[in-house]
């Protein structure tokens, strides 16, 4: 298939400021040179490299925060057909960043797209994790569960991970680790990469998620789309 329309961003949501090492970022490099050979343009960004306040209003700037350079990366997230949002593991649970990441995207959630639709609709996502703790399943629950109740499209199998021994053992990263040799994070990551590929691809060809009985400009204009309430029968 030709992927080459498509485009995807990767938020790093590790809590090392480049240039540091981040061993989340040796998960996304597969993901993003699988996307690269199929013609996807990719960007990758950590979150922590910007000011990003804490909130859920688009620009924080305006709601007592001195700087907050969200509105820039949201206009990332607004360009990308795929969005990756990718965590290590810390106390069992998704990194701070990863958490400030999703309410930042929810401020934007009630905007809509040239359909009255909501903005994410048409839009698809996954998410990458790592850790040398356990709670990849836990934090992918959460993540997908947060994406998709913004809009975002989920493929099957939309997420992948890679932990190692549990306690102070190695990172992904890390020599020895036996992470970038490990077949079934491997194997994963490369069906979510996939799988993003070609559900943006379905969606994008179609232009966009379907619209009937989804457009929040609609229903505010007062078409309910069938709705009856039985109060008023």
């Amino acid at each position: 298939m030709n992927f080459n329309q498509l485009s995807a961003l990767f938020i790093n949501c590790t809590l090392k400021r480049s240039p540091e090492k981040s061993h989340t970022d040796g998960l996304i490099d597969i993901s993003k040179s699988i996307m690269e050979k199929n013609g996807v343009s990719v960007e990758t960004i950590r979150l922590i490299d910007h000011e990003i306040a804490s909130g859920i209003y688009p620009d924080m700037a305006e709601h007592g925060w001195e700087k907050d350079e969200w509105p820039e990366v949201f206009e990332k997230v607004k360009k990308a057909d795929i969005l990756v949002l990718t965590t290590p593991i810390w106390l069992g649970d998704k990194s701070s960043e990863c958490a400030k990441a999703i309410e930042r995207l929810y401020a934007m959630s009630a905007m809509t797209n040239n359909k009255g639709q909501y903005l994410y609709y048409g839009k698809v996502a996954g998410c990458l994790i790592t850790g040398n703790e356990d709670g990849a399943k836990h934090c992918a629950m959460n993540m997908l569960y947060s994406l998709q109740h913004l809009g975002y499209s989920i493929p099957p199998q939309a997420d992948a991970a890679w932990l190692g021994e549990i306690g102070p053992g190695k990172s992904y990263l890390d020599e020895g680790s036996g992470g970038p040799e490990n077949d079934f994070t491997n194997r994963n990551t490369t069906f979510m990469t996939y799988n993003l590929m070609h559900l943006a691809k379905m969606l994008k060809d179609a232009g966009g998620f379907p619209v009937g009985g989804n457009q929040r400009t609609e229903w505010d204009n007062g078409n309910h789309f069938e709705f009856e309430n039985p109060e008023y029968r």
